[in-house]
C-alpha cells in the first residue's frame, strides 16, 4: 500500500515537472536524479524546505542545478506545491518583527561570520558580496570595479563629501570610494567579522567602521548609500528605515539604494533561505519600497540590471568549487552541498527574471539642477 502511495507522489511530482520540461532521473543537465524514495513525501510536505534540505542531505542531484531553479521558476512551479512551512512563516511574519533592533545582529552571526576566508576565496579581490556591473565587464573583478564606479558616480561625489554606508561589507565601497574620489565615509555593519576586515582595509584612509545598527545613526552626512542591505530590513521596518536615511541626509543630498527586488509584494521569507541562508530576511518590490519612501523623498532614477545577478553567483559559485580544498577542513558536506544550493539558486532565480537587481537614487528635497542617470 506505501509502495503504491510513494508512486503516486512521483507521477504527481513527475506531472507537475512536465510544466518546466524536467524528467525524474533523465538525461538532460538540468533533470533531477532521486537517490532516496522518501523526497516526494517530504517536497510534498515542505515545498521548498523540504526540496533544499533533501538537496543538502543528499537525497536528489542535478547535474546543472542553476538551469533546474531557472526552469522551475520560469515555470512558476512553486505555486503548486506551497507545502505547510509557507503558512508557518506567514504566520511569523504577522505576529513578529522578525528584524527588530534586537534581533539585528543575528544576521551577522548566522551569515556574515561564517568565516572570512570562506568570502575571501569565493568573493573578488575587493570583496564585494553584492552583484556585479558587467557591461563591459566579463570577469568578477572587473564588474565589480564597475559597479563601485558606477555607484559613485549615480552619487555624484565631490572631494570633501562625508558618505555613510549602511551595511558596509567588508568594506569594499568604502576603501574605493576613499581612495578614488577624496571623501571620508562611515559603514555600519552587523558583523564582527567585517569589522575586522573592514578596518585592516581601510586603514590610513579617511574611513570609520562602526559595529552598529543602522537604527542608531544619527548624524548628518553629504551622501547616503547601501548596497545588497535593505534584504534584511523587514517589511515592518521599511518606513523606519527610510526615516533613518532622511534624518541622516542633509537636504539636496542623494541616497543610493541597492537590492534584490521582487515583482510581488512578499509579506514573509523563503523558509529554506530564512531558515539556512538569510534569516529574517526578505525580498522587497517596488512598491513597497516607494511607500516606504512616500513624501521624504524625490525618486530621481531607477535601474535594473537583475540579469548580471545570474553572473554574479555563478562567478561566486566558480570561485568556491575551485577553492573548496582550501576551505573544507573548516567545514562539512552538508555545508558544501547548502551552499552551492544557495548560490546555483540563486542564479536561476535571476535568470528566470524572478529576482532583480535595482540600483534606485533618491533626493531629498529635490537635486540641484537636474539629475542626470549615470548607466
Amino acid at each position: 500500500m506505501s509502495k503504491l502511495k510513494g508512486n503516486k507522489l512521483q507521477q504527481t511530482f513527475q506531472k507537475i515537472l512536465d510544466y518546466a520540461d524536467i524528467k525524474i532521473d533523465g538525461d538532460n543537465p538540468w533533470d533531477i536524479k532521486i537517490h532516496n524514495k522518501e523526497f516526494y513525501r517530504r517536497v510534498f510536505a515542505h515545498a521548498s524546505l523540504g526540496l533544499g534540505e533533501s538537496y543538502m542531505d543528499g537525497w536528489w542531484d542535478c547535474d546543472r542545478l542553476d538551469e533546474f531553479y531557472y526552469k522551475i521558476l520560469n515555470a512558476q512551479l512553486q505555486e503548486k506545491v506551497r507545502g505547510r512551512d509557507v503558512f508557518i512563516s506567514v504566520l511569523k511574519a504577522k505576529l513578529f518583527n522578525l528584524q527588530k533592533k534586537a534581533r539585528a545582529f543575528e544576521i551577522g552571526k548566522r551569515h556574515y561570520d561564517l568565516g572570512n576566508k570562506l568570502y575571501t576565496y569565493m568573493l573578488d579581490k575587493r570583496m564585494i558580496y553584492s552583484c556585479g556591473y558587467w557591461k563591459n565587464s566579463d570577469n568578477l573583478d572587473d564588474a565589480q570595479e564597475s559597479k563601485l564606479d558606477l555607484t559613485c558616480r549615480k552619487l555624484n561625489l565631490k572631494s570633501g563629501m562625508k558618505i555613510l554606508d549602511i551595511g558596509c561589507g567588508w568594506g569594499g565601497f568604502a576603501n574605493y570610494a576613499a581612495t578614488n574620489f577624496d571623501v571620508s565615509v562611515v559603514g555600519v555593519t552587523v558583523s564582527k567579522e567585517q569589522v575586522v576586515f573592514a578596518k585592516e582595509l581601510c586603514q590610513g584612509l579617511p574611513v570609520e567602521i562602526r559595529f552598529q545598527d543602522y537604527r542608531d545613526v544619527n548624524e548628518k552626512f553629504d551622501a547616503i548609500v547601501s548596497i545588497g542591505m535593505f534584504e534584511h530590513v523587514g517589511l515592518k521596518n521599511y518606513r523606519t528605515y527610510m526615516r533613518t536615511v532622511d534624518r541622516c541626509l542633509e537636504d539636496g543630498g542623494l541616497f543610493l539604494l541597492h537590492t534584490i527586488g521582487s515583482d510581488r509584494s512578499l509579506t514573509y521569507p523563503d523558509p529554506w533561505s530564512a531558515k539556512y541562508i538569510f534569516p529574517n530576511s526578505i525580498t522587497p518590490s517596488a512598491k513597497q519600497v516607494t511607500n516606504a519612501a512616500e513624501g521624504l523623498f524625490t525618486l530621481e532614477d531607477w535601474h535594473n540590471f537583475g540579469p548580471d545577478y545570474d553572473k554574479t553567483a555563478m562567478a561566486w559559485h566558480q570561485n568556491f568549487e575551485k577553492n573548496w580544498d582550501k576551505i573544507k577542513n573548516d567545514y562539512d558536506n552538508r555545508f558544501k552541498r547548502m551552499w552551492d544550493h544557495f548560490l546555483l539558486r540563486g542564479a536561476g532565480s535571476s535568470r528566470a527574471r524572478h529576482n532583480h537587481l535595482w540600483q534606485i537614487v533618491f533626493s531629498k528635497k529635490g537635486f540641484e539642477g537636474r539629475y542626470h542617470s549615470v548607466r
